[in-house]
């Protein structure tokens, strides 16, 4: 495992204490609203301070991107990461949430881990390595087109411009496929992808900590992750399939006709 990883792994532990030591507490947790339907708590926050403290000791250098506290330093190795991703699911017992942590270099993801603390699943990826869950390697499933594939989505929560267009998608999908899921931990489900437990994944406006590291984790594992329309930029726009590349292209096919002008570019 790359030197980066190991030390992604060793924060997310950390994250992961802190996280499961409020768990049989949460009706004592001080929660805010960010906005409309964004919660964040204390175990968030501190969670996220653990990450980066940890991080800090080995790579005093290097830049950050995390969700609670936005942009710090910069440097060409940039951490991203999501202390607590799935807290609406955390703040109402529901055990579906992450750690999510990735670093890229000059904007390319090299190392992932995403880690889920109630299972004590580690998720791991270095570029060119491979994926792995705890010490067994993962592998996209060999789906090989609609008719069968259990497909994980999530709701647009945030920004609901677009749920027409998302729920014209839901309808021809769950038409197409044996079943669709909504866990709400969206760094869970790229893992979940990259394991063979979903055959594919999409979301329409998700943030860059939310799926960095699962990304990569598909890639790694054998899969394709693009936007929503099957460009390049999901990085940017939040917009985002996961799959094995022949499930990929049905979904991206299925989904096309339902895009927005402004989401198709």
């Amino acid at each position: 495992m790359n030197p980066t990883t190991n030390i992604a792994v060793r924060a997310a532990r950390q994250a992961g204490s802190v996280i499961m030591r409020s768990f049989g507490r949460l009706d004592t947790l001080t929660v805010s609203e960010k906005q409309t339907n964004d919660f964040v708590s204390e175990v968030d926050r501190n969670a996220e301070h653990a990450i980066i403290e940890t991080i800090r000791r080995a790579y005093p250098g290097h830049a950050v991107l995390a969700e609670e506290t936005g942009k710090q330093g910069k440097d060409e190795f940039q951490w991203i990461i999501d202390p607590l991703d799935g807290t609406t699911n955390y703040l109402h017992g529901f055990p579906q949430f992450a750690v999510s942590i990735a670093l890229t270099h000059r904007g390319r993801l090299e190392s992932a881990v995403v880690y889920d603390p109630v299972r004590d699943e580690m998720f791991t990826a270095d570029r060119g390595a491979g994926a792995l869950l705890n010490d067994r390697r993962l592998r996209v499933t060999e789906q090989k087109g609609l008719k069968g594939a259990l497909l994980g989505t999530g709701i647009p929560f945030r920004d609901q411009r677009y749920m027409d267009a998302y729920l014209a998608m839901l309808k021809d999908l769950t038409r197409e496929t044996a079943g669709i899921r909504r866990p709400g931990s969206a760094a869970l489900d790229f893992a979940y992808v990259a394991a063979g437990r979903l055959d594919g994944f999409w979301e329409l406006g998700l943030s860059v900590w939310d799926f960095a590291a699962g990304a990569l984790l598909v890639q790694e594992a054998g899969g394709a992750v693009s936007d929503i329309g099957g460009g390049s930029r999901h990085m940017d726009t939040g917009n985002v399939i996961a799959a094995n590349v022949k499930l990929h292209r049905d979904m991206v096919q299925t989904i096309r006709p339902h895009l927005p002008a402004d989401l198709s570019a």
